[in-house]
């Protein structure tokens, strides 16, 4: 079949899969609460004749296109839960649910994987199986060790596993897949210093939680400028701090969460003990209590398979004039990398367009146009890889 039957079929496939992006965008869903987005998808797979497994590891959905011989299977993974961020952009289709967008885009991922799904569907030239994972919980908590503990290896093996994202900043459908580290792994935290609380006129009366946690909030930044090799890259944010209500009170705690970055285990392991030491010592100099917690086991980076990332490569440039591009790594996270660490893969980036919105913010909006370009990356990705298993 020649290339540019993929791309025939897309853009023909293009009108639907923008309502459908505009539809997943107008019904955002947090992390762990994608009911009606799992159960679209859902309706959007059986009518491609296809059968979805639902509820893998939360509201997860799987399904499988066999191809026309037996071989290996491929899987092609897209996110699909929205972040809690009230929607400034006034579009037709802008969120319909207070305090919750699809500010990362994971609406155009969802409805680009399905696209992919049904080229892949109508056609299936190809010896195996394209595995298709839609994946709940990205933003928070980490849907992608839920769905392996609920038994996706097991219940639905795969030889290799393929994703992407859109990225702001880079040109419209340009496409980016970078040898070794793409993302870097993380973590978040929570701190919560504690006292008795006081009047503002009775400092004497009790510690204050507000004072330390400046004084936290201040020592942390010695973490990275102090303890890491300017060589490597981390990073240590403390994005939310809250304390108090009234301008005359000590209040009883003050409460800051973060994240941190790098790109090993080690490196994020090293950062963990500099916080937990940073905690323990705020606490005995500012006499409050203190409680430090984290959302889970450190995220590990993703790290693109040589062979996997040059399959990707190889495709992406075939979809066009000038499509492939490089880009240097990004401190932002994904736990495709959980998928990565059992499994060979690589994970792409396609531009969003260079006026596009950043990513988590109130204005941002997924990029319709590269709709098309995602849908076929993937499909294609997962043809060349199952004819590179099987040649």
């Amino acid at each position: 079949m020649p290339d540019a039957t993929a791309a025939g079929f897309l853009a023909t496939a293009l009108p639907r899969l923008t309502a459908l992006r505009q539809k997943l965008h107008a019904m955002p869903e947090l992390s762990r609460q994608e009911v009606e987005t799992s159960r679209l998808v859902a309706a959007e797979l059986r009518a491609l004749g296809l059968v979805p497994h639902e509820n893998i590891g939360g509201y997860g959905v799987v399904a499988e296109i066999a191809g026309k011989a037996e071989g290996p299977t491929v899987a092609l993974r897209a996110d699909m839960d929205a972040l809690p961020i009230q929607e400034a952009t006034r579009l037709a289709y802008a969120s319909r649910h207070p305090g919750c967008m699809h500010a990362c885009g994971h609406d155009g991922h969802t409805a680009a994987l399905l696209g992919a799904a049904a080229y892949l569907a109508t056609t299936r030239n190809f010896a195996g199986r394209v595995l298709l994972v839609f994946q709940p919980a990205e933003e928070r908590y980490g849907g992608a060790q839920p769905m392996l503990d609920d038994g996706l290896l097991a219940r639905f093996p795969f030889d290799s596993i393929f994703s992407f994202h859109n990225w702001p900043g880079l040109a419209e459908g340009a496409v980016s897949v970078a040898d070794g580290p793409v993302m870097a792994g993380s973590n978040e935290f929570e701190v919560v210093f504690r006292a008795d609380g006081a009047h503002g006129a009775m400092p004497h009366l009790s510690a204050d939680p507000i004072l330390a946690g400046g004084y936290f909030l201040t020592g942390l930044q010695q973490i990275v400028s102090r303890t890491v090799d300017p060589l490597q890259s981390a990073v240590v944010t403390v994005g939310s701090f809250h304390a108090g209500m009234a301008q005359n009170v000590i209040p009883k705690e003050a409460r800051l969460r973060g994240t941190y970055r790098g790109f090993s285990l080690a490196m994020l392991a090293h950062i963990r003990t500099r916080l937990e030491n940073a905690v323990r010592a705020t606490a005995e100099m500012s006499g409050v209590t203190a409680e430090f917690t984290l959302d889970g086991p450190d995220f590990p980076p993703v790290v693109n398979s040589p062979r996997e990332a040059q399959i990707m490569r190889d495709v992406a440039t075939t979809l066009g004039s000038q499509q492939l591009t490089s880009c240097p790594p990004s401190m932002a996270g994904d736990d495709f990398a959980v998928f990565l660490t059992e499994r060979p893969g690589a994970y792409a980036w396609i531009g969003n367009g260079t006026d596009s919105a950043g990513l988590h913010q109130p204005e941002y909006n997924f990029n319709d146009a590269i709709l098309t370009t995602a849908a076929e990356l993937l499909a294609r990705t997962a043809e060349a890889s199952l004819q590179s298993r099987t040649a």
